[in-house]
């Protein structure tokens, strides 16, 4: 055998050696980050006294990383879980919006459509879809930002209207499309669905077991002493209803990613900073905050039940992974100013950020 022959037979080995160290080298660096990441965010939670909080990593195709902190129940020291159940009040809007561009899309119906057509008593009946998505305009021409999810009744006729059915049923429809098996449309939805052939429908069946997981809400005083509270009773609406867990919330953040929920394109527009005609940064985008972090585009959205539970997603579309955060107390949200478009006035956005967008 001449010395070019052994040379090959030599290198062969020796570059699959450096390939499995320099692998090793970044699972390790990757092991590392989550670990940090474990670390603020339990410090964090106890700062805040989050009695429970749920969390995800999201990566391009699959969960890259989960855990629970603390306790669902703190009576019966039942232990946090990512499938745990907790209502995600705000987050729906994403929800929804989604399938508002989704109709989009297909040509069902307009951004720019008026609000009148699909809800001619509403007080925005003038306003556009677009501008409600956003939560600009207080008028026709106005562009000014006013974060009141309070005005988004109208996609629930929008989203009824392009696909010819309730808006509940459009919604159970996604969910179950999108593997999102133990998230509930609205804390009434089993008095929703009537009977099938005289007995229960097995989706009500599903819910109703979920129900049973149900994190146990809390109230947080300024000493962060719990006290077990309740959840209010509240249906699907276009802003809010649906209880959820992380590792559902991850597969919906996945269809996004994936192009099997919106076109890549459409979930690019929607997760891109936007400017109104005078050049002035607007905070939300059609269904999710967004912004930028060292010069990358940051998409978001919270939600919170008061004295009960809270959520916050923040996702970075350049590096294709999402944070996703379920607590049961308002700790996530109540002492920071979210509703005015700044995800870096959390502490927990600021973790992530801090680790993954450098």
């Amino acid at each position: 055998m001449n010395r070019v022959s052994m040379r090959r037979l030599l290198i062969g080995p020796i570059a699959l050696v450096l390939l499995a160290a320099s692998a090793r080298l970044g699972a390790d660096a990757e092991d590392l980050l989550h670990a940090r990441l474990a670390d603020y965010l339990e410090s964090l939670r106890i700062q805040a006294g989050i009695p429970g909080l749920a969390a995800a990593l999201v990566g391009r195709n699959d969960i890259v990383w989960e855990r629970g902190f603390g306790l669902q129940n703190v009576e019966r020291a039942m232990v946090m879980r990512t499938d745990t159940p907790v209502p995600i009040d705000g987050l729906t809007q994403s929800v929804t919006a989604s399938l508002v561009l989704r109709c989009a899309e297909e040509g069902r119906l307009s951004l720019t459509d008026r609000v009148a057509l699909f809800d001619s008593s509403s007080p925005d009946a003038e306003l556009t879809l677009w501008q409600l998505l956003t939560h600009t305009g207080t008028t026709a021409d106005s562009q000014a930002f006013a974060y009141r999810p309070d005005r988004l009744g109208p996609l629930a006729s929008a989203v009824a209207a392009c696909r010819n059915d309730t808006f509940f049923e459009v919604v159970k429809d996604l969910l179950i499309d999108h593997a999102m098996m133990d998230t509930i449309p609205g804390s009434d939805a089993a008095s929703v669905l009537p009977p099938v052939r005289g007995r229960p429908d097995p989706d009500t069946d599903r819910w109703a077991q979920a129900l049973t997981r149900l994190a146990t809400p809390y109230a947080v005083d300024q000493l962060r002493r719990s006290t077990p509270s309740s959840y209010p009773t509240a249906p699907l609406t276009a802003a809010g209803g649906l209880i959820s867990t992380v590792r559902d919330l991850a597969q919906f953040d996945l269809s996004l990613k994936r192009g099997i929920l919106l076109r890549p394109d459409t979930v690019a527009l929607a997760w891109r900073p936007f400017a109104g005609p005078s050049g002035q940064r607007l905070p939300h985008g059609p269904g999710w905050f967004v912004q930028t972090y060292n010069g990358e585009p940051v998409a978001w959205q919270f939600g919170q039940v008061e004295n009960a539970a809270s959520v916050l997603t923040v996702t970075a579309p350049a590096r294709g992974l999402t944070l996703i955060l379920l607590a049961n107390s308002v700790g996530l949200v109540k002492p920071f100013p979210m509703a005015a478009g700044d995800v870096t006035v959390s502490p927990f956005a600021r973790v992530f950020l801090g680790l993954f967008v450098r």
